[in-house]
C-alpha cells in the first residue's frame, strides 16, 4: 500500500493533478516553482471547426442579436461557453482567452458567468484589455506617423481616456464577482524587423499608459499579460519595466531568443510562446518537431516562469494535425525534472 501511495504521489507531481489548471497558470505567472508539466494555452485557437465541428466564437455574426428571444440568446451563450471549455479540455489548456462576441457589458458578463458555471474555477479566464496604441493599419499609418511627430499631445489625451475607460470596465466587471482572472494586452508594437515606434516614441506615447493600466489592473487583483508579435527586443526592457506578469509571444520570426529575453526581463516576469507558428504551417515534420523541442528546452531551462504556446496563435489555415503534433511533443517532453 505504501508503494501505491508513493506512486500516486509521484503521478500527481508529474501531471500536476493536485492543482487546477488555473492554479498552475497563476503560480507560473508569479514565477513560482510548480513541478510537473509546463502550463500550455493558446491566445486564440481558431481551429474549432476542424477540432470540434463548430465555428469559433469570434467568427460568429450577431447582427440580429437584439431581435432574438431570451431562449435563443441563451442557447448561443451556452454553445459559445461550451466551445471554449471543450477546446481547453481537449488540449489541456490552462487558460481561456474569451472574445467579447456578442459585445456589450451585459453579454460579456453573461458569457463569463456561464463559463464559470460550467467549468468552475478550473481555468484561468482572460480578455483583451489594452488601451495603448498599436501599429496602425495601412489606411491610417501615414496620418498616424505624422501625428506622432506633430501632435503627440493629442495622442496622449486619447490614451488617457482609453486608460480610464479600460480601468472602469475592469472595475465594473470586478464588482460582479470573480468572473475574470486577468487581461491580455494585445496591442501589437512590432514588425518582424523592428518596432514601429522608436524607443523615444515608445517612451512618450506608450509606456506611461501601459504602466498605468497594468498598475490599475493589479490594484483590482487582475493579472496582466502583455502581447506583441515581431522583434520586440529593442523595447523589451521598457515593457518589462512596466511590470506585467508575463510577456507573450516572444516571436522567433522576429528574432526573439528566449534566453536573451530572460536576461533582459529578469526572473520576475513569466515568458509565454516562442514556437514558430509560421514554421508549423510551412515546415517539414522534422523541422516542426525540432522547433517545438527547442522552445520547450529553452523555456524550461529556468525551471519556472514559462508557459508553452505558439508565437502568435493557432490561426485559420494552420493544419490541425500540425498543432496536435506540437501538442503531443509538449505532453511527452514538457515536464520539469525533479
Amino acid at each position: 500500500m505504501f508503494l501505491v501511495a508513493v506512486l500516486q504521489a509521484n503521478l500527481q507531481y508529474m501531471t500536476g493533478i493536485n492543482m487546477t489548471h488555473k492554479e498552475r497558470f497563476i503560480k507560473t505567472l508569479q514565477c513560482e516553482d510548480i513541478g510537473g508539466r509546463v502550463p500550455h494555452f493558446e491566445l486564440v485557437f481558431f481551429l474549432t471547426m476542424e477540432a470540434l465541428g463548430k465555428v469559433h466564437p469570434s467568427h460568429r455574426f450577431y447582427e440580429q442579436w437584439n431581435q432574438m428571444s431570451y431562449t435563443e440568446q441563451k442557447l448561443h451563450i451556452q454553445e459559445i461557453a461550451d466551445i471554449y471549455i471543450d477546446t481547453a479540455k481537449r488540449y489541456d489548456h490552462s487558460a481561456i482567452f474569451v472574445h467579447s462576441n456578442p459585445g456589450g457589458f451585459d453579454n460579456i458578463q453573461w458569457l463569463l458567468e456561464t463559463i464559470r458555471e460550467k467549468s468552475g474555477d478550473e481555468y484561468y479566464l482572460m480578455m483583451h484589455g489594452d488601451p495603448t496604441w498599436a501599429i496602425p493599419d495601412g489606411d491610417t499609418m501615414i496620418d498616424f506617423a505624422v501625428q506622432m511627430l506633430e501632435e503627440p499631445e493629442k495622442l496622449n489625451e486619447i490614451s488617457k481616456r482609453r486608460v480610464e475607460e479600460h480601468a472602469a470596465f475592469a472595475d465594473k466587471l470586478d464588482r460582479k464577482g470573480h468572473l475574470l482572472d486577468g487581461f491580455t494586452l494585445c496591442s501589437d508594437y512590432c514588425f518582424n524587423t523592428n518596432p514601429f515606434f522608436s524607443p523615444e516614441q515608445f517612451e512618450e506615447l506608450i509606456i506611461p499608459y501601459l504602466k498605468e493600466i497594468i498598475s490599475e489592473y493589479r490594484k483590482m487583483g487582475y493579472y496582466s499579460i502583455k502581447h506583441t508579435d515581431g522583434n520586440v527586443m529593442p523595447i523589451l526592457k521598457q515593457i518589462a519595466d512596466c511590470k506585467p506578469n508575463a510577456i507573450h509571444s516572444l516571436d522567433p520570426q522576429g528574432g526573439v531568443n528566449l534566453a536573451e529575453a530572460r536576461k533582459i526581463v529578469g526572473d520576475g516576469i513569466a515568458l509565454i510562446g516562442n514556437v514558430n507558428c509560421g514554421l508549423l504551417q510551412t515546415g517539414t515534420d522534422d523541422e516542426c518537431d525540432a522547433e517545438v523541442q527547442r522552445s520547450l528546452r529553452e523555456g524550461m531551462e529556468a525551471g519556472k516562469g514559462y508557459i508553452f504556446s505558439t508565437s502568435n496563435c493557432v490561426y485559420t489555415g494552420m493544419a490541425l494535425e500540425r498543432y496536435e503534433r506540437m501538442w503531443k511533443i509538449w505532453q511527452k517532453y514538457g515536464i520539469y525534472s525533479d
